[in-house]
């Protein structure tokens, strides 16, 4: 943080010209240097930050589309995998409905 400078002791004039006690401007001065110091952000802290956080955000959307590709690929494959699933199980159920349809036709045709 770049430090701010604040003139205290012309802060203490100006107050004690205006009619404050000495004692009093003195205490004012130095808490308002300390709220000064501590908690008031400067152009150039904010134009850190916002560099800081332009930053950042790049880095997230880096990550961002790397997971999402590797998402995309993860997905493919498992739809493949799922595809070559389905085509054994189908397959092995037409043949198993073949067999059995074989087998109840010469049933019926021994029988007949």
């Amino acid at each position: 943080m770049v430090a701010m400078t604040f003139d205290t002791h012309a802060f203490v004039k100006e107050l004690t010209k205006a009619g404050m006690p000495e004692e009093q401007a003195e205490v004012l001065a130095r808490s308002q240097a300390t709220l000064i110091d501590e908690k008031l952000a400067t152009k150039q802290d904010l134009k850190e930050l916002e560099l800081r956080l332009k930053r950042d955000m790049k880095e997230l959307e880096v990550n961002l589309k790397r997971d999402m590709k590797e998402l995309e690929m993860r997905l493919t494959r498992d739809m493949k995998e799922l595809e070559l699933r389905l085509k054994h199980d189908l397959t092995v159920r037409l043949g198993s409905m073949m067999v059995v349809a074989i087998g109840v036709v010469a049933a019926l045709v021994k029988l007949l």
